[in-house]
């Protein structure tokens, strides 16, 4: 067991609630990706209320954005542990930022393809 894990009830939810606001303001202020991302989300979600579209479809346009800005997270996530490990050159860490960066090239590839096939 972690020594880490001794909250519970109330008190862990909001333990939870300040260790997530404390990351997402590492993503914002420490990955410019991030950044991009939210401007982007800034630009499209509101754009979802413009559109005339369904709710279904709103939800999933916003859905998508929402999901970019996930995978970010994990994706820097994923970086800065393997810099903690090691900042030297190796064949994993290249794979596993390599493949976080692929993730991302995926979703925002979605976002594409969602967007197109619901307003084409």
């Amino acid at each position: 067991m972690s020594p880490f894990k001794g909250k519970t009830g109330f008190k862990r939810i909001l333990n939870a609630g300040g260790y997530s606001l404390d990351g997402l303001r590492a993503a914002f202020t420490g990955e410019a990706a991030f950044r991009q991302l939210v401007l982007l989300n800034v630009v499209l979600i509101p754009l979802t209320f413009l559109l005339d579209v369904s709710r279904v479809e709103r939800a999933l346009l916003i859905a998508v954005c929402l999901l970019a800005l996930i995978v970010e997270l994990l994706n820097s996530a994923i970086e800065a542990a393997i810099d903690r490990i090691s900042l030297d050159l190796h064949p994993l860490s290249k794979n596993a930022k390599d493949m976080g960066s692929a993730a991302q090239f995926v979703v925002l590839t979605l976002i594409a393809v969602v967007w197109a096939v619901i307003l084409l």
